[in-house]
């Protein structure tokens, strides 16, 4: 049994059940979302660490490369990049589920791109990516290991809390994460 850090996480529920009714932000001049098809296990790996590091996103980082593929493959998933000038800047993966629901599975900025004021034109841009697809609600979770802004930014485009549930996780030392000491068990 490898070594692991438990931590204790509240994990909070939203939907969104129609599109926002008002004014969204949007991205700045020079930044854009553009989907990707043929992202390899290897770069999914390197942008979802590098978005999810600081806040325990370990359960992809565990998968094998024969599982994140057949993920990665599913025509029910889609996996975008934000850029600015051909730059990554940060990403977010959807997924459709029955009966007419999206999903926002993992949605963020990298590291250095979070304090830009670029995240909340971001969400709404991903929203509105969401909605494209004509679903008849929305969905996200979000945890208390993630940015403090993540949940109240959810909140203010619209979402709403559907439930939370108090989950405890062993994450695995050999990921190198940073636990917050706030969440150990």
């Amino acid at each position: 049994m490898e070594p692991t850090t438990r931590i204790v996480v509240d994990v909070t529920f939203l939907d969104m059940p129609h599109p926002p009714r008002r004014p969204v932000p949007v991205l700045p001049e020079g930044w854009w979302i553009e989907q990707q098809f043929d992202l390899s296990v290897a770069e999914y790996r390197a942008i979802h660490g590098r978005v999810g590091r600081d806040y325990c996103w370990w359960m992809r980082q565990v998968r094998s490369d024969a599982d994140l593929a057949h993920i990665l493959a599913d025509p029910c998933r889609s996996i975008f990049l934000l850029k600015e000038r051909d730059e990554a800047r940060g990403f977010f993966e959807l997924e459709i589920k029955a009966p007419r629901t999206v999903n926002l599975a993992y949605f963020g900025l990298f590291p250095e791109n979070i304090g830009r004021g670029i995240g909340r034109a971001f969400l709404y841009a991903v929203v509105a990516v969401a909605w494209s697809a004509e679903p008849h609600r929305l969905t996200v979770n979000t945890c208390t290991a993630d940015h403090p802004r993540a949940l109240p930014n959810y909140l203010a485009a619209g979402f709403r809390i559907i439930g939370v549930v108090r989950e405890e996780w062993n994450i695995p030392d050999r990921l190198g994460m940073p636990i917050p000491e706030r969440l150990r068990a």
